[in-house]
């Protein structure tokens, strides 16, 4: 006799009860499964509101969250698409956050530090082995299975993690945390699994003292500490914990993240393998007094800003905020190193295919037809006014121009992007208008410029920009310098 159908629709399988967290998209209620009587956190994110990019987000973080299964991190256990609503059905954690259960301890040492950054490894490294950096990693993610003494560590939130290949670094997008991003992110540079390491070296750190390496109340100097590794070990507090928890921190947080340790190598650190012979098992009570601060900061700033951040998955900014003091002056203050950033992403991308369109331009200026042919679609189409209006494809027709024209007629050129405004067309495509102003000496030493409007439409393609076609307006440069058509 056949199997009967599977049942799909969440009310189905599961009862609904009371309300556990709210974003701007999604719910979180507490469910029980009809058929087994177990508890679960559904999260019901509302997808009639969601856009394009949003909704491909919510598909990448079921879509991982689905191949992690590991003690240290929440398990997804269901995925349910209705016509306008997704049910992601995780493990329910009634522990609460990890940082919070600390300062309620009444015993707290280095030792006890160590299984914790234990168990946050092993969850990174779980993570890492399946391809997958998480990107956010900080308190408010590390949260506890239960209420029960010694209950596990569980990594929460893939609202942000991404999938790469192997030891694949690339530009994924300006993405995280202020206080924990790691150098290469801060810089724009190709990025891979160390920043979650970078990341693990900050909660460590935290962990033992109560206070994070990188502060301050302005953005832009605690991008410069991050950036330059520039954090120290202060007395009294740090003459108390080991050169054996120190070393592990330096090797987190070196700032070449080809240099920095591994999740792997790190869990066979002695600190963390060999504790009870290496770790401090004295308490450590200023570490709890500082820590309870630190977490007053945290969820006051966290539940000012609260109302204007969307749900932690979706389309996340929150950059400044700004506050009305008593006498009615606004108050611009920085961004709490607890919030997560999601895409500066938005402008992080934009410039990107700004910082492309310009790698081209000046490809052409000093006329490297290689790194032109690297930057182009092989198949480019163009309108070209050279081309009397026809659309060009391939690049026959620019060889031409880099094998006779650019840079015979001219001794230096100059090419200047003014007015550039970008589209982004979802994660891998995007739409560069600017005006084009070219500035060149002729043979002779005299001096022109010429001006024209571009449009170019880029396409990423194993995270790399390829610019698809373009459309220039005028038979001004790129190619044709010839001093008389500009007299």
């Amino acid at each position: 006799m056949a199997a009967p159908a599977a049942c799909t629709r969440f009310s189905d399988n599961y009862d609904l009860k009371e309300e556990l967290g709210k974003g701007a998209f999604s719910v979180v209620r507490r469910c029980v499964q009809k058929s087994t009587g177990l508890e679960f956190a559904a999260k019901i994110i509302n997808t009639k509101k969601l856009s394009a990019r949003d909704f491909q987000k919510l598909e990448r973080e079921a879509r991982i969250c689905r191949k992690l299964q590991h003690p240290n991190i929440v398990r997804l256990h269901d995925s349910i698409q209705e016509e306008n609503f997704h049910y992601l059905v995780f493990d329910l954690v009634t522990g609460g956050e990890l940082f919070e259960d600390i300062v309620a301890r009444e015993f707290y040492s280095e030792a006890d530090a160590s299984h914790c950054i234990q168990q946050i490894l092993e969850s990174v490294n779980h993570c890492h082995t399946n391809g997958v950096v998480h990107r956010d990693l900080k308190p408010e993610n590390l949260l506890l299975a239960s209420k029960a003494k010694g209950a596990a560590v569980k990594l929460a939130d893939f609202g942000l993690a991404i999938e790469v290949q192997g030891e694949q670094h690339a530009w994924f997008g300006f993405a995280g945390t202020p206080g924990y991003l790691s150098p290469e992110v801060l810089k724009k540079e190709p990025y891979g699994k160390p920043v979650d390491i970078w990341a693990c070296g900050v909660i460590l750190y935290i962990l033992l003292v109560g206070y994070p390496p990188f502060w301050d109340e302005d953005q832009h100097r605690l991008y410069a500490q991050i950036k330059a590794g520039a954090y120290d070990y202060p007395s009294p507090e740090w003459d108390t914990v080991t050169p054996e928890a120190k070393n592990l921190i330096n090797q987190m947080l070196t700032v070449n993240p080809s240099k920095r340790i591994t999740a792997s190598e790190a869990l066979k650190h002695p600190w963390i393998c060999q504790r009870e012979r290496v770790a401090s098992v004295v308490h450590r009570q200023e570490t709890v007094d500082c820590l309870k601060k630190f977490n007053a900061r945290r969820k006051l700033k966290g539940a000012i800003l609260t109302t204007m951040l969307a749900t932690r998955n979706f389309s996340k900014s929150g950059r400044s905020i700004i506050t009305k003091k008593g006498d009615g002056s606004q108050v611009k203050g920085s961004t709490d190193s607890s919030t997560t950033l999601e895409d500066d992403d938005v402008k992080a991308r934009k410039q990107e295919v700004i910082k492309m369109t310009e790698q081209l331009l000046e490809a052409i200026n000093v006329g490297d037809y290689e790194a032109y042919t690297k930057i182009c679609d092989p198949h480019l189409t163009a309108f070209e006014p050279e081309a009397l209006g026809n659309l060009v494809e391939g690049m026959d027709f620019h060889k031409f121009y880099f094998d006779n024209v650019v840079g015979k007629n001219c001794k230096a050129v100059n090419t200047t992007i003014l007015n550039p405004t970008v589209h982004l067309l979802g994660d891998d495509a995007a739409c560069i208008a600017y005006v084009r102003l070219t500035q060149y000496m002729d043979k002779q030493g005299a001096a022109h410029s010429s001006q024209c409007e571009e449009t170019r439409i880029w396409h990423k393609r194993d995270n790399k920009w390829q610019n698809v076609h373009f459309h220039r307006s005028s038979n001004s440069p790129p190619f044709t310098f010839a001093p008389s058509a500009h007299k």
